[in-house]
């Protein structure tokens, strides 16, 4: 099969947010498109607010006239599921309730042609569960869209157990025909997205629930160091933590208490206190009229060192060198284990230890750790952490190092790991065991990742860049330190590093 002519008829049941903006997309698409809801008038009501929001577009110049008036003339509000006979592709947007998606697909087989498509835009519940309940499972499948569909590229083409391997080429065609970036999983729990994106919420709860650092300076070292479009607080508050708690407990139970996905107190206590995010006016930030948003614990400007020593390779943190000579910094290298010094102190990359733990281990102090960043260049933060007994005027030579750089300072408490480089390797480590399981290709779990949530970069093409040789002792510093199961590093992160191999290329 290929992908589908805008000729076939494309029906959507379901009239929400995510239903309606499935039905724009086709419709832009080309495609007659017809919508069904069970609460009367909320199909027609929902073409009126496709019209509505292209015609914002068009005020915006990003559409023409002509444009908006041909999508919204292929949008037909039908009556019931009996008007759905004509099309040879129905998606499914309605609640996530197994047994309310098993009798709407046995519904529609009676319904609709022999050839027609049955796709469930779920994004928590089981294809091949879903594909169970009808009479012939092999021509339903997963075409799960991110909100807002109409913006996001993102479509996972979801494979359940029975699904006919030619229905699911038409679909990421036919995705990949209405500008979308389709790509290709099994029907597991999470899917690609659910289940990877887990950590980057999970290790950030983590950091305050052990005081390390308040929400906002979290954030701002996610955003301004690790290039993530926003922090894990401010993501969780726009979702809502009603919605982000459930998909972490669905997932969690689904893989039968795995400690990876550990469900947080902290978030279940907002949620306890309907405290859910921008959608009630408080979560994690204060979302009232006025409001001021909390500002990032950032340290005091410090002196600028006049000289410092490089004792070996830096790695990750390589480019440091060029940029600190850019400074006006004299820069002496010689070998070691790959380390700056500067006016007596020791500063190092993370691997995953403790400053503290670390300083005891190979007999250094004063010693402050620096927290990974996606291009120290173009960074405009930096977070440090001191081991204990660390004196203040040491810690402010190591700020004023970075500051010298023109970076901010966040100075966080001695946790393994720190914020950039603990997230991004939990997430390479979840990444690498979807890829050993047959969830997905590296490479689609990459692109489902940059595409679906905005990573600036998928989180084994990040692993490849960092090192999976240090990416790995982080994993195995957090499991030591930490004593849990949820730290344990995949297989296959192993495997690719005694093999000499790399995720990608």
């Amino acid at each position: 099969m290929a992908a589908l002519t805008p000729s076939v008829t494309v029906a959507v049941v379901g009239a929400g947010a995510m239903g309606q903006g499935i039905a724009q997309v086709a419709a832009q698409a080309g495609h007659p498109v017809l919508l069904v809801d069970t609460r009367p008038g909320a199909a027609q009501a929902a073409v009126g607010s496709i019209a509505k929001a292209l015609t914002a577009l068009v005020e915006k110049g990003k559409r023409t006239a002509a444009e908006r008036d041909a999508t919204v003339g292929r949008l037909r509000a039908v009556d019931g599921l009996s008007d759905l006979a004509p099309a040879g592709l129905v998606v499914e947007a309605i609640v996530e309730d197994l047994d309310v998606k098993r009798r709407l697909f046995a519904e529609l087989e009676g319904i609709v042609g022999e050839d027609a498509i049955l796709a469930t835009n779920t994004s928590s519940l089981s294809v091949t569960a879903i594909g169970a309940g009808v009479r012939r499972p092999e021509r339903l499948a997963g075409l799960h869209f991110f909100n807002p569909a109409p913006l996001m590229a993102l479509v996972e083409i979801v494979s359940g157990l029975a699904t006919d391997a030619a229905v699911l080429d038409t679909l990421f065609d036919t995705a990949k025909g209405w500008g979308k970036s389709p790509v290709r999983c099994r029907s597991t729990p999470g899917f690609i997205v659910n289940r990877v994106a887990r950590p980057f919420y999970a290790e950030g709860l983590r950091l305050v629930q052990e005081q390390a650092a308040d929400p906002a300076t979290i954030d701002a070292i996610a955003r301004e160091a690790g290039g993530f479009r926003m922090g894990p607080f401010e993501l969780m508050d726009l979702i809502g933590h009603d919605v982000n708690f459930a998909v972490t407990r669905s997932v969690h139970a689904a893989y039968f208490g795995d400690p990876r996905f550990q469900p947080s107190l902290i978030q279940q206590e907002l949620v306890e206190a309907g405290r859910l995010g921008r959608k009630s006016g408080h979560g994690f930030y204060d979302h009232g009229p006025g409001a001021a948003k909390p500002a990032p614990h950032t340290a005091e400007l410090a002196a600028k060192p006049d000289r410092l020593l490089v004792q070996g390779d830096l790695g990750p943190a390589a480019s440091l060198v060029g940029l600190l000579r850019e400074a006006g910094i004299a820069v002496e290298e010689t070998a070691g284990p790959g380390l700056l010094v500067v006016d007596g102190v020791t500063l190092a990359l993370t691997d995953g230890r403790t400053a503290t733990a670390r300083a005891v281990e190979d007999r250094i102090a004063p010693l402050v750790l620096f927290d990974l960043a996606l291009d120290y260049a173009k960074a405009s933060r930096v977070a440090l952490a001191p081991a204990d007994g660390t004196p203040a005027e040491a810690l402010a030579v190591a700020a004023g190092l970075f500051q010298a750089l023109g970076k901010a300072v966040s100075v966080i408490d001695d946790a393994p790991g720190l914020v950039v480089m603990r997230t991004v390797a939990m997430l390479a480590s979840e990444a690498a065991d979807a890829a050993m399981q047959g969830v997905a290709s590296a490479a689609d779990i990459d692109i489902a990742m940059t595409k679906g949530v905005n990573y600036p970069l998928g989180p084994l093409a990040w692993a490849d860049r960092i090192g999976l040789p240090h990416v790995l002792a982080v994993l195995d510093a957090l499991a030591r330190t930490y004593g849990e199961d949820r730290y344990r590093a995949s297989a296959l992160l192993r495997r690719k590093i005694s093999g000499g191999n790399r995720f990608h290329g």
